[in-house]
Order: C-alpha cells, then structure tokens, then sequence
C-alpha cells in the first residue's frame, strides 16, 4: 500500500537484472501470474513514456532520467495508495527534473495517489505539493498549504530557506 522511488535511480536498480524483473519481482512475490504481470510492466512502462522494449534491457542502458522512470514504474507495480518520493528529482539536471515532477503530479491525479514528497529544495516542494511541512532538526516547525507557506511564512527558519531560494525576491514582511 505504500511504495518508495528513492533518489539515486542507479543505485535503487539492481544492475544484474534486466528492467522487466526489476518491476515484475514484486507482483510475482505477491501471487501475482507471471504473464499478467509482464504486460503489467509493459503498461506502465508507457505510463511513464518508456517502451517495452526497456523490458529487456538492463539498468545501464538508460539515462538518469529514464532510470527515474523505471523507479516510478516499480513502484507502482504495486498498486499503492501512498508514494515515498525521497529526493526522487535531485539526482536529475534541471530540464528532467521538470519532466519527472510533471509525470509525478500527473499520476497522482490519473491514479488517484497520495504522495509525501522530501525534499531540500522548496522550488521544487512548491511545483507537486499541496502542502509543505518545514523541518528543523528533526521538528516539522511550521505546516501550511503550499501558497500560504511562500506568501505568509511564520517561522523564522521558513523564512530563512525562502530567502535563499535563488531568483526569489524578497518581500518585506506585513505591517
């Protein structure tokens, strides 16, 4: 019911097998029929704009980004209700970044799934999450929907991190 994509794609794939066990091992240690669960893999292989032809290749043999992909598609062999997605982009340069946050938002609202998104870097918090919980050694310090956070921020280390986002201006605080 909850699944991870983690935030090395390389390190997370195992590099001695091809990409269609790396998505099936899960539906087949569950019960799941061999064959349903090779043409599972192949769906979602498409949902995240690879082909099936990736089935028979080996991690490798991908770019960061499709490897990202083939981790989202693991993940989701699993039909989960909940999605990790720890620092699943900041592996990534900044053009796929873009794309695998774009497919992200666009399977949560396709397949109906929660997502708790970690993250360092708020410009990135702001283009999936609904709502950002701001943590300090270990504490979550302030919690607010997305918008409210970046227009009325409330804790002083909030503020900080806003203030170091690059290309963001700084606003003077209401009087």
């Amino acid at each position: 019911r909850i699944q991870m994509i983690f935030q090395d794609p390389f390190a997370s794939l195992n590099p001695r097998r091809k990409v269609g066990n790396i998505i099936t091992d899960g539906p087949i240690a569950h019960g799941a029929n061999p064959a349903a669960a090779q043409q599972r893999a192949r769906d979602l292989l498409a949902l995240v704009g690879l082909n099936a032809s990736a089935m028979e290749r080996f991690p490798h043999e991908f770019s960061g980004g499709q490897r990202q992909r083939i981790g989202i598609a693991r993940a989701l062999a699993l039909d989960p209700e909940i999605i990790v997605a720890d620092e699943a982009v900041s592996a990534l340069d900044v053009s796929v970044q873009a794309q695998v946050l774009r497919l992200l938002e666009d399977l949560k609202a396709r397949l109906g799934l929660s997502m708790l998104f970690i993250t360092h870097d708020l410009r990135v918090a702001a283009q999936i999450c609904d709502r950002i919980a701001v943590m300090q050694r270990g504490a979550i310090v302030e919690l607010k929907p997305t918008a409210q956070l970046f227009a009325a921020p409330e804790h002083a280390y909030t503020r900080e991190l806003l203030a170091a986002v690059p290309g963001r201006k700084e606003r003077a605080p209401a009087a």
